[in-house]
């Protein structure tokens, strides 16, 4: 009999495992995930003009996080395979910073959260406008990502403050 760990990825001797889900109840479980890119305003002036030579930055960026959220048992090692039944992967600019903001909401009804498709997804989105992008400007920095919200569970609700 293996004891809790405070990590739940590994057990009593710190061996890494997946963890077992079999015996959770399936509830509606939310997830909220959230990162910004910075960039020269040059660069926003682009994705809003919608002027990219590869294409319309943020449509193609918006599908490339749907496609990672549906992918994260493939990245991250030890996450299950997940039936999502909700992918959004949302935009806003602020013209002032020179950001775009994503936000991803993930949901699924199932035994485990959907935290990390959140991540995955609001990442990879913002890896794809730094693809499309990196021609005019190399020096765009992604940051601030964070998990805002996750719902359902054992565990109920948390929102970031």
């Amino acid at each position: 009999m293996m004891s809790e760990t405070p990590l739940s990825h590994f057990d009593a001797h710190g061996q890494a495992h997946m963890v077992d889900v079999a015996a959770k109840p399936a509830t509606h479980r939310i997830a909220i995930a959230q990162g910004r890119i910075v960039m020269n305003n040059q660069t926003l002036d682009i994705i809003l003009a919608g002027s990219a030579k590869k294409g319309d930055v943020l449509a193609i960026a918006r599908i490339a996080g749907i496609m990672a959220a549906k992918k994260t048992s493939d990245l991250i090692p030890l996450c299950h395979p997940l039936a999502l039944t909700r992918v959004a992967v949302d935009f806003d600019t602020d013209e002032s910073a020179s950001s775009v903001t994503c936000t991803a909401t993930v949901e699924t009804v199932g035994p485990t959260g959907v935290e990390m498709e959140a991540l995955v997804a609001a990442q990879i989105a913002l890896l794809t406008i730094y693809d499309m992008c990196k021609a005019v400007d190399r020096g765009m920095t992604i940051c601030d990502v964070k998990v805002l919200e996750k719902h359902g569970g054992k565990s109920g609700s948390y929102v970031n403050s």
